[in-house]
């Protein structure tokens, strides 16, 4: 079993067509850039609805801001064209339910998988794109 999974990885790394990006978010320091501005430049409409149902939305502003952040960095290894943050969507079928992504500058070029985990203070997400 470890064979074929070294095996995996190696025929991945070799075409070169993955990337993996990440991004950890300390809630004290970015509850005092959550503006509205930022907002307004950062989220798209469904974001900010997702993140407002919630009592504490600072954590799930938090949380999608890291996915964000983690999307944009492994794309930007495949495509290095400029990508917008409202370029880059989380979204969720429901409330704390699995996110997803929409890239809407590249509809159906990534196969995306995302985690998004938390604890304390601290945000943390995850993603591994593959060019489809």
């Amino acid at each position: 079993m470890e064979n074929k999974i070294a095996q995996s990885v190696n025929e991945i790394t070799a075409n070169n067509n993955f990337a993996v990006g990440n991004d950890i978010v300390f809630l004290p320091n970015f509850e005092l850039s959550l503006t509205e501005p930022f907002k307004a430049k950062a989220y798209t409409t469904a974001e900010l609805e997702y993140c407002e149902q919630f009592s504490n939305s600072l954590l799930r502003y938090a949380s999608t801001w890291a996915a964000k952040e983690a999307v944009y960095k492994a794309v930007k290894q495949l495509e290095p064209k400029a990508l917008g943050w409202k370029k880059i969507e989380i979204i969720r079928e429901k409330p704390a339910g699995r996110p997803h992504v929409i890239l809407h500058q590249h509809p159906g070029s990534f196969k995306i998988s995302l985690t998004i985990s938390h604890d304390g203070d601290y945000i943390w997400a995850i993603a591994l794109i593959e060019i489809k």
